[in-house]
């Protein structure tokens, strides 16, 4: 059981429909890690979230960009669906690939945790070599057939 003062308590115990983004630039894609997630504690993750009422699943990679990026995308090509089911979390996942648009790389903050401690701690850009290298479940699956982490 999670407590309360867990910002996954907030997402938790609910089906949720999520939106994501697979920005890959120079051959690396971009990933934020999240802490409190996988059998690591940890999980590095496309850039992505929950929709909101009346945003279109488009949208929602873009304002998720920009909120946990600091940078402004184009949404195209639909990529693939990915379901997560891991200790409480349910999570119905849609990818996108992403087009740079402008802004500055930087860690930003999920708003829907409020004053909650956040639990996305860092991004970075990864090489099909680096993920490779590092074990799976490091690894959000949703980007498995991408870069094939072990």
């Amino acid at each position: 059981m999670m407590s309360s003062d867990n910002p996954i308590t907030l997402f938790s115990q609910n089906v949720r429909l999520r939106a994501c983004g697979l920005l890959i630039e120079n051959d690396q894609i971009l990933l934020v890690k999240h802490v409190g997630l996988g059998e690591s504690g940890f999980l590095w993750n496309p850039p992505g979230g929950g929709l909101q009422f009346g945003e279109s699943v488009r949208q929602a990679v873009e304002r998720e960009f920009l909120e946990e990026c600091g940078l402004v995308v184009e949404a195209t090509d639909f990529v693939h669906f990915s379901e997560h089911l891991d200790d409480g979390l349910h999570a119905l996942e849609l990818f996108f690939n992403v087009r740079r648009l402008s802004g500055e790389l930087k860690l930003g903050m999920d708003p829907e945790l409020g004053d909650r401690p956040q639990m996305m701690v860092d991004l970075r850009f990864w090489s099909k070599t680096e993920l490779e290298h590092l074990p799976a479940s490091h690894f959000h699956k949703g980007i498995a057939h991408f870069f094939s982490p072990h």
